[in-house]
């Protein structure tokens, strides 16, 4: 085939907080720049921490990336590699390495980029992302994915599709999480507020990113502060911990983000032993510390003061809200009380019993309950959904076989594949309207 009308090939690096992806997404060179086109090829997931751990060791960061590359390049055919626009954004994670240490952030992402620099694709940069950027990017792949912006129809034209609500994005990753949507109402905020044309449509979207509250830097304050408040600072009872679990974990280890405020007389690395309760009121108390509901005069919020307005249409919840519902099967569309209830029965499980029940979940199984109840006490009392809203969150790890994340939207924008336009214009007029006009300027000349 001519090689006009070769798939063409993206690549995006999602380096987040716990881990890194590599997406590979493919589309049809010769279509209009419509939707429902880009594919997702492959998912590859680098071994090992995300790129924010390798601070002492920059350059691990870049030789972790290789084996993903060298997926790719099997993936992606030689001759189309050069042309393969390639991208690699970071979020939260390196968002707070940089603020604990600029210098070695930046020298994190110099050996990234030197690591991709070395294969043969249009690499155009590694940065990292803002909260808002990281939110409203969600936004746009849930909507381009579930074509709520724009549908080609049977006339076989692009066209606005009838009625269609847009959907909004709540991401939860480890160490940041994000709300957007398109509210019912002006924004107050400028801060939170993002705007988007797209396909010739006007968007106004509410996005705010809470660095700290992704999941594990949470759990990480939750320790933090259920130390402070124990009798024996060795000796850490966690009520979210399974009855009968018990681990141990260094000062240094819990101490070493700046999301966790240390104690202010920091002794020297210490040995604390965590035991779990199994306390899911207890818990569920200890987890709302570690937000502030309290709302300043006269205006709506979500947490902390953040100015939010009431949540309103339907909404994907993915990344971190789907992983722990799916664990405990709560994805599909189950009431509150029936979540609330499969929550509290978890939670008294003891640990035991938990290992004997799911021998293949040893990682993570003592969290889970944590998790859940963070996910409850975030969607409830922090964005304010409740017991009639909720029914409009819809756990999801993808649609259209392809990952939610931001890495799509990311894509999409920056190689200028949504057109700001409508895109009727682009579709072109009849053959045979041109044929008479070409002659008409033919015979006047």
């Amino acid at each position: 085939p001519c090689p006009l009308h070769l798939p063409q090939y993206g690549l995006v690096f999602d380096a987040g907080s716990t881990h890194t992806a590599l997406y590979i997404y493919r589309w049809p060179a010769d279509k209009e720049n419509g939707t429902g086109i880009v594919s997702q090829v492959e998912a590859c997931t680098v071994s090992g921490p995300g790129i924010s751990s390798y601070a002492d060791d920059p350059a691990g960061a870049g030789a972790s990336l290789k084996s993903c590359l060298d997926k790719a390049m099997k993936i992606v055919p030689a001759e189309q590699q050069r042309e393969t626009p390639t991208y690699l954004g970071a979020t939260a994670g390196m968002r707070l390495l940089r603020e604990q240490n600029s210098t070695k952030a930046e020298q994190v992402f110099a050996e990234v980029a030197k690591a991709i620099g070395e294969y043969p694709v249009d690499f155009r940069g590694a940065r990292i992302l803002t909260g808002n950027e990281e939110g409203s990017f969600s936004w746009i792949t849930v909507n381009y994915l579930l074509e709520t912006l724009i549908k080609f129809s049977f006339a076989e034209k692009w066209e606005h599709p009838r009625e269609t609500e847009v959907l909004g994005a709540l991401d939860l990753g480890g160490a940041s999480t994000q709300i957007t949507f398109q509210p019912g109402v002006a924004i107050e905020d400028k801060n939170t507020s993002v705007f988007f044309r797209l396909y010739g449509t006007n968007y106004s979207l509410y996005t705010h990113s809470y660095l700290c509250y992704g999941q594990t830097q949470a759990l990480k304050r939750l320790l933090a502060a259920l130390r402070q408040g124990s009798s024996s600072p060795q000796q850490i009872s966690h009520p979210c911990y399974p009855k009968g679990y018990q681990e141990n974990i260094t000062t240094a280890d819990l101490y070493d983000s700046p999301c966790v405020h240390a104690p202010s007389t920091p002794s020297p690395a210490q040995v604390l032993t965590v035991t779990g309760t199994g306390d899911p009121a207890a818990c569920s108390t200890a987890i709302q510390k570690l937000f502030n509901f309290t709302c300043g005069a006269n205006r709506t919020c979500g947490f902390n003061e953040v100015y939010q307005p009431p949540v309103r249409g339907q909404f994907f919840a993915f990344a971190g809200f789907y992983y722990t519902f799916h664990f405990l099967n709560l994805t599909s569309r189950q009431s509150l009380s029936d979540v609330n209830s499969t929550v509290q029965t978890f939670c008294k499980k003891n640990w035991a019993e938990l290992v004997e029940t799911f021998p293949q979940e040893k990682r993570y199984l003592h969290m889970y309950c944590s998790m859940a109840i963070y996910i409850l006490t975030l969607l409830l009392d922090g964005y304010k959904f409740n017991e009639y809203t909720w029914s409009n969150i819809h756990f999801s790890q993808q649609a259209a076989n392809t990952d939610i994340g931001w890495t799509l939207g990311f894509m999409l924008n920056f190689t200028n594949m949504i057109p700001t336009e409508a895109l009727e214009h682009v579709k072109g007029h009849q053959p045979g309207l041109w044929a008479g006009a070409v002659s008409f300027i033919v015979l006047a000349i």
